[in-house]
């Protein structure tokens, strides 16, 4: 696609390459680029440089009006960090000027057929895993999306036959919807509660997560969690064809766990897959995960053989159940992407039987923090990383009976107390259940922090030779 002469302003450049694939894309080919965030250009020293060499006009520190009106703009590219109702995005609208975002070019310009993953829970492991299954059928295959990896810097690797997956948030899903756009299999792994403080309410964020569905074509086919109520409702809200997913074998069609063995029933056929003894699929929900990545690869053409190798190949996702070191005889797992209480909940549950020094708090969401208060009474202890919501956490803790330490100011204040508290046989586990913005720029950045404060407890102490290790019960979301 050519964009020759188009004035095109991108909205929010970002600090994780948000802006940076899109406003690059758009430059090379034939855009006149406006980049506008509201951060000042000291604060973005990184994506400024990834886009030096480029033709493209800056305003930053704020926005001007005339950037998102027809005086000076032909569309407006919104970055997923920017707020669906912001008023510059608002005022683009009144006036006729299209409002896209990266998916939504992406997805008009893409020549193969999209697998789209979405889900509160498990989509960057469901993606990640479908990629791998896909990958060892065909060695091109893309992964991208909503992971750090610019889905239009992609572009010149696709060929109409190149399978594709990309990890979708319910932002980008905002935008697919706003245009009517879908992947022709789109897989929903589960609804829970999540980015309340950006939506009106549980159902405005769950309807959300159904558009994935909602605008797929009778020949598209969307891969959907059969044991949750409120996901399952987008089997009911879709043209597409329905492929099931569940832990219990319902007999039809689908992909259904059975006693230790993942089924792919499809078109009168079936095929029996075993689940690795790894910890990178240990658990109930990496079954379901399993489940919905089998489901996706085998729809997108993946043989058998195929899908048998990617599962044993499959080494687990950065950032998520991550086993970062073992320190005298404690281990220390990284979890940082657990921002909602659901997803810190089942990473203690994976734990059970282990001793666990929790590292959690950070930034408020206006989610329910109960169940990981309850769920942290069978820690050793729990410590408190400052930030919005760490108050209420910590008021619900002392109710469930715990007094959690803290709160901690740095990450390397919070591993290190908890260090010196653990002893061998210990996990230490960062598992927030909250956002991270405050004391860190986003949880990545929280997981790096955390990786760095354990390697300043290692370089203190003696580290164990052998690679970490989960215990095989340990759950990866």
């Amino acid at each position: 696609m050519r964009y020759d002469g188009a004035r095109a302003t991108v909205m929010g450049l970002g600090t994780r390459g948000g802006g940076v694939g899109v406003a690059r894309y758009l430059a090379e080919h034939g855009a006149r680029v406006t980049v506008t965030d509201g951060k000042p250009a000291a604060e973005l020293a990184e994506p400024l440089a990834a886009l030096a060499d480029l033709p493209i006009r800056f305003a930053l520190g704020g926005h001007r009006e005339e950037d998102f009106t027809p005086a000076g703009a032909d569309l407006v590219v919104r970055n997923p960090g920017v707020p669906r109702r912001a008023p510059m995005l608002a005022l683009a609208r009144r006036h006729g000027v299209p409002v896209e975002m990266e998916m939504t070019l992406f997805f008009r310009a893409c020549p193969a057929p999209i697998v789209g993953v979405t889900g509160t829970k498990g989509k960057t492991t469901v993606a990640s895993l479908c990629g791998e299954l896909l990958r060892a059928w065909d060695p091109r295959t893309v992964l991208a999306g909503n992971m750090g990896v610019s889905a239009l810097g992609q572009l010149p690797r696709i060929a109409a036959d190149t399978p594709v997956v990309i990890e979708l948030s319910s932002w980008q899903l905002e935008g697919l919807d706003e245009h009517r756009l879908a992947p022709h299999v789109a897989v929903l792994t589960n609804i829970s509660e999540d980015h309340l403080d950006a939506y009106d309410g549980f159902a405005d964020y769950a309807a959300t997560k159904r558009t994935i569905a909602h605008h797929q074509r009778p020949d598209d086919l969307l891969v959907v969690n059969a044991d949750d109520r409120g996901t399952w409702r987008a089997a009911a809200e879709t043209r597409a064809r329905v492929a099931p997913f569940g832990l219990d074998d319902r007999g039809g069609d689908g992909a259904w766990r059975a006693g230790d063995r993942l089924l792919w029933r499809w078109a009168g056929a079936e095929v029996a897959f075993d689940l690795p003894e790894t910890p990178a699929l240990a658990g109930e929900h990496n079954a379901a995960n399993g489940l919905a990545a089998i489901a996706a690869a085998m729809l997108r053409g993946a043989d058998p053989a195929a899908v048998r190798a990617g599962l044993g190949r499959f080494a687990g996702v950065r950032d998520r159940m991550e086993p970062v070191a073992e320190v005298g005889g404690v281990l220390f797992v990284n979890d940082t992407t657990a921002t909602a209480p659901v997803a810190a909940v089942a990473a203690l549950r994976s734990l059970a039987g282990r001793r666990v020094h929790l590292l959690a708090g950070g930034a408020d969401k206006r989610l329910d923090l109960a169940p990981l208060a309850v769920a942290a009474v069978e820690a050793a202890a729990v410590y408190l990383l400052d930030g919005t919501a760490t108050p209420a956490l910590a008021a619900l803790l002392r109710g469930a009976g715990v007094e959690p330490l803290g709160p901690f100011g740095g990450m390397d204040a919070a591993v290190a107390a908890a260090a010196a508290a653990a002893r061998t046989g210990d996990v230490v586990l960062l598992s927030p259940g909250t956002a991270s913005f405050g004391l860190f720029r986003d949880e990545f950045d929280r997981g790096e922090r955390f990786r760095e404060a354990v390697r300043a407890v290692a370089a203190a102490g003696a580290v164990d030779p052998a690679p970490p290790t989960l215990p095989r019960s340990a759950v990866t979301a």
